[in-house]
């Protein structure tokens, strides 16, 4: 029985590519371009494989795997990106996706890193496989941040979600709060960081990879 695919991708021109190379040795089941469309569609076809990408509105690939994970469990799910950030591997790791890879790998291995997801396989780009070791054997501890420790436990849930590209009412709904609690969250991180906006606190979360 041929491996059912589901693909994830907000460019469209990508997205018809990836189709086209891959459509002849698995089933496209669907194809979706925002992260809502995609996980109402994952959850309800129940794809063997999932290719999504990282970067996209409303939280990327994190909020899909996310999203899909809490009710199809059985969904494997392999980054595709052309980010090849150790931040942004470790983030979609802990998020539940069994592999990531970049977006100029051959089809061939694209193929062959679905099929080895789909039995049950890790699989990363080969320079991205050491990062994925030294985050989970602890080679990259967290040390002591005064500005981090300055924020409380739930200012630090908010920062986290905003830094990863949700939006204010998908954080809402994540931490079961009102968008004006989250509102006011964010206008305290921001003082107490003293940042401008949520692009710079993006940016000071990615450094301290707490993203």
């Amino acid at each position: 029985m041929s491996i059912r695919v589901y693909l994830v991708d907000d460019h469209r021109l990508f997205l018809a590519g990836v189709r086209a190379e891959l459509s002849e040795e698995f089933a496209i089941v669907g194809g979706g371009y925002d992260v809502d469309t995609a996980i109402e569609e994952i959850r309800n076809l129940n794809p063997d494989v999932a290719l999504v990408d990282v970067h996209m509105p409303d939280g990327g690939g994190i909020a899909v795997v996310e999203g899909v994970t809490e009710t199809n469990p059985d969904v494997k799910f392999l980054a595709l990106s052309v980010s090849d950030q150790a931040e942004d591997v470790i983030a979609m790791i802990r998020a539940g996706a069994r592999g990531y890879v970049t977006k100029t790998i051959e089809p061939a291995d694209l193929a062959d890193a679905v099929r080895r997801i789909n039995g049950g396989d890790a699989v990363f780009s080969p320079r991205l496989a050491g990062f994925v070791l030294d985050a989970f054997a602890g080679a990259m501890p967290s040390e002591e941040d005064p500005e981090l420790d300055q924020l409380t436990s739930r200012e630090k849930d908010v920062l986290r979600l905003i830094a990863r590209g949700f939006a204010y009412k998908q954080v809402a709904r994540k931490l079961n709060i009102s968008i004006k609690t989250v509102e006011t969250h964010v206008s305290s991180v921001l003082r107490k960081l003293q940042l401008s906006n949520r692009h710079e606190l993006a940016r000071w979360a990615s450094k301290r990879r707490i993203v």
